[in-house]
Order: structure tokens, then sequence, then C-alpha cells
């Protein structure tokens, strides 16, 4: 492999292809990150792996799952909001469990879960100075 990393080393890493999450019930995760989260339906490659595009990169849904990954055991993946004081009520109206908003120095962000359990943030960036 060719690029820009160190010599015998492959280039580094250049951008996220994608993230997905195990569920149980693939209608029932679409519905709720399509309609809950409001994201947009991206590629879908059959009825077990479903695309939503986020910005630059994609989230997925995955119900066939590869080994070792279960429904309710993804964390990590977080969300850009433009307002996460009104996402956050959005969210609690819909019944989703989430945390309290929390004040961090650069940031806001609060923790939820989907219908399987699976953890996410949502994540608003403070203006710079």
């Amino acid at each position: 492999m060719t690029g820009h990393g160190l010599p015998g080393r492959p280039s580094k890493i250049k951008d996220v292809a994608f993230t997905a999450y195990a569920v149980s019930d693939v209608p029932r995760a679409v519905a709720f990150y399509r309609d809950v989260l409001g994201l947009e339906e991206g590629e879908r490659f059959n009825d077990r792996f479903i695309e939503f595009n986020v910005g630059s990169t994609v989230f997925a849904i995955d119900g066939d799952p590869p080994p070792g990954a279960e429904p309710g055991k993804s964390t990590g993946m977080h969300f850009e909001v433009d307002d996460i004081v009104e996402m956050h009520r959005h969210l609690l109206e819909h019944g989703v469990a989430v945390s309290d908003v929390y004040d961090f120095p650069v940031c806001f962000m609060c923790f939820a879960k989907d219908p399987d359990g699976n953890s996410f943030g949502l994540h608003q960036r403070k203006p710079r100075p």
C-alpha cells in the first residue's frame, strides 16, 4: 500500500467510512433513527442493512450483525445537532431514555439509548471565542 504513512506502515486513516449498530428489529430501528432522530435514509443494501447519511459519513443499522456484535451493546456514536435543548425535549416527548444536557467547556452533550439499548450521544459545539 502506498501513501503518506510512515515507511513500512500503511497510509494514515483519512476519514470515517461508516459506523453501524446491531439491531434486533430493523423496521423499529429505521423508524427510530429516521422519524425520531430525523436522520436521512440513504442506501438500502437489503432489508437487514440500512444506511443513513450523516454529514460526510454514514451511520448504519445492521439486523444481521457479524459475530460478536449484539443489539444493545453498541456505543460511541455522537450526532452533532444545532439545538441540543430542543432535541433533548423532542427525545423526551418520544419516550426516549435520555440523560440531562451536560455543559462542557467546548460543547453541550446528552446521552440516550435507541430501542435496542444501544447508546449514542448528542453533541452541540459551543461557538469559538
